[in-house]
């Protein structure tokens, strides 16, 4: 990267690394011979991630560490932690974020909105400060940060807190991009789509449920078709300020005007 041979496989980051597309991308990066290290804030559902892993690998290619992503702190120490593993990071995956449920702004309790802020975005812009740091120093390094529902200026009803905090992520990324040109880092977005996790579920304004059921049997998908092509995608990436999509609007449009004559069910 940046010039650089690498001679031993890539050592990448994913933050929200125990479930749903951050696993996902931790056992597709496996299965490219990289090594990986997962973070998140539940120790014990860490330590199940961790036992997948290893056992989809050799164990020694897998590192997991239980920290907050809100708190610098404790992002700096994961740097540190994946460096005096494996000598270096060469790719950072801003992948923790949770959800709200949909409903109005004004319903929402202070305690979550505060909580989703700091998972979100807080968690997003310290984890690059981090990477990029530690990349500058290092002389290479890929850092991307996931965009969702509202980077796109998309809205629906009940989304304004969760939409909010991922707009603000493509606009910091964006500007970021500017900032590191000059430098031997790579800054790139990550735009999963519509992927079937537990944060979607959670989210469901109730009473919704059917009608979400419909949206995402179109446009959605699950982690494991979704998760091995964001991977390759990643690897082979060699451009700054990149953005790599899966849902395209041509994908999008493909299964909008094949619906009357297929049926997708992803969330059965």
């Amino acid at each position: 990267m940046a010039g650089e041979v690498l001679l031993l496989p890539p050592v990448v980051v994913i933050t929200g690394g125990t479930k749903g597309l951050g696993l996902g991308m931790a056992q597709a990066f496996l299965r490219h011979n990289c090594r990986v290290v997962v973070s998140g804030r539940d120790s014990e559902r860490l330590a199940r991630a961790v036992t997948v892993l290893a056992g989809e690998s050799a164990g020694d290619r897998v590192l997991g560490w239980a920290g907050d992503m809100a708190n610098a702190a404790q992002v700096q120490a994961l740097w540190e932690a994946a460096v005096e593993r494996f000598e270096r990071v060469d790719i950072w995956i801003n992948n923790a974020a949770i959800g709200s449920i949909e409903q109005d702004f004004w319903e929402h309790d202070p305690a979550i909105i505060r909580s989703v802020i700091e998972a979100n975005l807080l968690g997003t812009l310290y984890g690059t400060r981090v990477a990029a740091r530690g990349m500058i120093a290092q002389g290479h390094g890929q850092i991307f940060n996931l965009e969702g529902w509202g980077s796109g200026n998309e809205r629906r009803p009940g989304s304004a807190l969760y939409g909010t905090s991922k707009a603000a992520i493509g606009y910091f990324t964006r500007s970021l991009v500017a900032e590191l040109r000059n430098t031997p880092v790579r800054l790139g977005l990550i735009n999963p789509g519509m992927v079937v996790t537990d944060l979607l579920a959670l989210s469901i304004r109730p009473g919704r449920e059917a009608r979400i059921k419909r949206f995402v049997d179109l446009f959605g998908d699950r982690v494991e078709t979704v998760a091995p092509v964001l991977a390759a995608r990643v690897l082979a990436n060699r451009r700054h300020g990149v953005r790599i999509a899966w849902l395209t609007p041509w994908r999008a449009l493909g299964r909008l005007l094949s619906a009357p004559f297929r049926t997708r069910r992803v969330m059965d």
